[in-house]
Parts: structure tokens; sequence; C-alpha cells
């Protein structure tokens, strides 16, 4: 089977996760839009299902370098089973508690789409409007929609490159999202509307167009048109001032200095608190486990949507020259087989969600140090999918036909091959 290269290298369980799942019924006059997750199965995931989740998890930490792990993966149909695997730091041996805050990435990118069909569908903005419209001196994207940048396809590039060593070096910075676009808006530009590409600085973009179009914040927003309607009580779009993610505790964020080229796996370097301005609407969220499964089962599902049409995941393209034909991206969503989601690093985190629609399978799950880059945590979230899609069916439940076109073996060769830390040998 073969490997996707993935971009930048660089709960939900039944009983606990149907109340997990439940939605509020309304929300600032807006009515919520009518969710019912798929029912879960009591109880744990098979032992055997669980010792495999684990051992991978666990590998990806040494290969990343990371002290600690938070996952869950629901599967309706057999089981669930959330983790904290490892201590929030090196320094600090405090076990990873499961309901520890950490930040989501570029699952942020998903709910800034949210934001954007909230506001079609309520006609407040069009998605063919032009980002001219709203944000100032971008004059040279005057062919560029909100909706190309909620779609990856504005042609511009990313910023990540050149700001990431500003992060780690200065986290308590505060930036204007705008400057931070500069530095993708700066890079060599492919057509728009023909392919995607990966950008960072699209949904900064996006974010500001949002703000101007509404009168209201991006953390306004997202509370409003994303975690209000799905009782998502524990995820934000942080205020700028440098802080740890909340709510309290927080699973410490980490980096790896480099020395002569090589990462320094043994000092990891502390970087808990910083400015959400580093991430802003493309990987600013701070979230929960709980929370993280509970969106990604939703957004998959798009329940958050008061219109049918235009369809958000309806429309995608490769995920990357020469990917494979079920990995594609669109809706600021990664669509891999059938699962829909999301994945990426910020600094301290790499933080992956993927849910499939039809049968509301779902793996999250966040590394607590970023040094090893977005491709890490793909590779693991696809591999927790493909063992535990294996996951028989509980008693009395009926064998799912939920699958995905790749295996464990391929992913967990994919973790080995984006390593940055020794892992044991045999």
């Amino acid at each position: 089977m073969r490997r996707i290269t993935l971009r930048r290298a660089g709960a939900l369980v039944a009983g606990a996760v149907v109340a997990v799942l439940a939605l509020s019924g309304c929300t600032e006059g807006n009515a919520a839009p009518s969710y019912s997750p798929k029912p879960q199965v009591q109880g744990s995931l098979p032992s055997d299902v669980r010792d495999q989740l684990k051992a991978a998890v666990q590998r990806s930490m040494t290969a990343s370098g990371a002290s600690g792990a938070i996952v869950g993966v629901w599967a309706p149909w057999s089981g669930s089973w959330t983790a904290g695997l490892g201590t929030v730091s090196a320094g600090d041996k405090t076990p990873v508690k499961t309901d520890m805050s950490f930040r989501i990435g570029d699952v942020t990118r998903l709910m800034t789409c949210d934001v954007l069909y909230a506001l079609a569908d309520r006609d407040i903005v069009k998605l063919d409007g032009k980002i001219t419209d709203y944000v100032s001196g971008v004059a040279d994207l005057q062919d560029v929609s909100l909706l190309d940048l909620c779609n990856g396809t504005a042609g511009i590039g990313s910023s990540e490159s050149t700001a990431l060593p500003i992060w780690l070096h200065n986290p308590d910075r505060v930036w204007d999202p705008k400057e931070l676009a500069s530095y993708g808006l700066g890079q060599n530009r492919t057509p728009a509307h023909t392919a995607y590409r990966d950008s960072d600085a699209g949904y900064l973009l996006l974010g500001l167009a949002l703000e101007r179009a509404s009168g209201q914040t991006a953390s306004q927003l997202i509370h409003r048109y994303v975690t209000v309607p799905l009782g998502l009580t524990s995820t934000a779009l942080p205020g700028v001032t440098p802080a740890a993610p909340k709510p309290a505790p927080a699973l410490d964020g980490s980096y790896l200095p480099q020395e002569n080229g090589a990462y320094q796996c043994a000092k990891p370097a502390d970087i808990t608190e910083s400015s959400s301005s580093m991430g802003y609407t493309d990987s600013g969220v701070t979230s929960t486990i709980a929370d993280l499964g509970r969106y990604a089962q939703a957004e998959a599902s798009q329940a958050l949507r008061t219109k049918d049409a235009p369809k958000r995941f309806g429309s995608p393209l490769p995920a990357a020259d020469g990917a494979p034909s079920w990995y594609q991206a669109t809706g600021g969503a990664f669509l891999v087989g059938s699962m829909i989601g999301q994945h990426g690093m910020t600094a301290g985190y790499l933080t992956a969600a993927y849910s499939d629609p039809a049968s509301g399978f779902t793996v999250a799950v966040v590394l607590n140090d970023s040094s090893a880059g977005s491709a890490m945590i793909g590779n693991l979230a696809f591999e927790l999918a493909a063992i535990a899609s294996k996951a028989p069916a509980a008693k009395g439940q009926k064998a799912s036909t939920f699958a995905l076109p790749f295996t464990p073996e391929d992913y967990a060769k994919a973790v080995d091959g984006a390593a940055i830390c020794p892992l044991p040998q045999g």
C-alpha cells in the first residue's frame, strides 16, 4: 500500500460518550441545528485493540521527543478508549490526565471555515465575496474569494517556515494577523482556484475578513457559531495575552532545540505559555480531548450547517502532488478515505482529529512536542484509525462496514520515517 507524503515536515463515549456528545438546544438567539450523534456502544474497546493503540502512541512519543500524549478513539460498534500517557513534561513527572487542555493547531482551520459557512448561511457574507472587500493592503488578491481561503485554493504560501524560529524564541510576542500572513504572501504564488496549497496565511486573512464582515472578534465568532451550539465547554480561541492553555490543568508544550543540526531529545524547552496570536484563526484554539472528539464527529457530519447547499466537502482536490485518490482537501479539512478532519502543529503541540460521518468512528490525539512537525501527528492519527477500524463488534452489535484504504503497518512505518529522536531497535 502506497503511503501518502503528508504536508509540512516539519470524549464521545457511551454513557460518558453520550453525555459528551449531547448538544445544547440554542445559542444567542439562533436555534442550533439538530444533531444526533451515532449510537455508541458502552464500554472499552477490546484489550488487544487498546494495547495496539497504546503501543502506537508510545512509539510516536519516543519518535517525536514528546513526554506526554492524550488520545481518544471511539468505534461506535465496538467501544471506546481515552487515555493520558506519559508525563506533563520531561521535568514534571505528573502523569498526563485526559482532562488536560492543549492547543489544537490546524484543527482551528475547520472552525474558521465553520464561521465562514455560518455567516454565509445567514447572508452576512457571500462565499464568493472577495478578500479585498474586507482586508486592505492585499490588492493583488483581487481574484481570491473567501471560499478560496477556506478551501486552500488562493495560491498563496505559508508563513510557518519563516515565523517558527521567532515563535519558539519569543512565544510572548503578540502578532498582528496581517503581519504574520505577510510571510506567506511574500512567497511565489500559484494560480488561484486551480489546486490545493497548504497556507496558514490564507486562514489568517480569512479570520480578519470574518471579523470585519461581522463586527465581532474571531474569538466571539468561534464561541457563537461553533463552541456554544456544539456544547464545547472547554474549547475557545484565547485572547492574545501569553498564557497556558485553558481550562486548567494544561498539558505542557515543548520543542527540541537543535545543536549542530541535531535535535536535543534529552533537553526539551518549555513553551506552554505563549500568545494565541501566533496561531489566531489558523491554529490558535485550545481544547480538551473530550471536546475535540465531540467536535470532530459533529464536524464530519456538518451538524452546524443551516443550509444543505453548497456542499462544503463536495468538490475536494488532491491534497498533494502525486497523492492517492483517497487523500484530498477542501473546506479547511483533509478527506482521508471516508474520514474528514485535520492535523497539524502549533508551537509546543501536535494535534489531529478525524471522523467518519457515516459510522461516527472518531480519532483524536495530541503529542506535547511540536518539533517533529505535522507529518508525525498525521501519520499517528492514521495508524490509530487503521488499528481501531478493525475492532470487532461488541456483543449484540453488527460488525462495522467502515474501512480505510491503508493498514496500520503503512503508518507505523511512516511514524518511524518521521522520527527525529532515536527509536528502540528490534
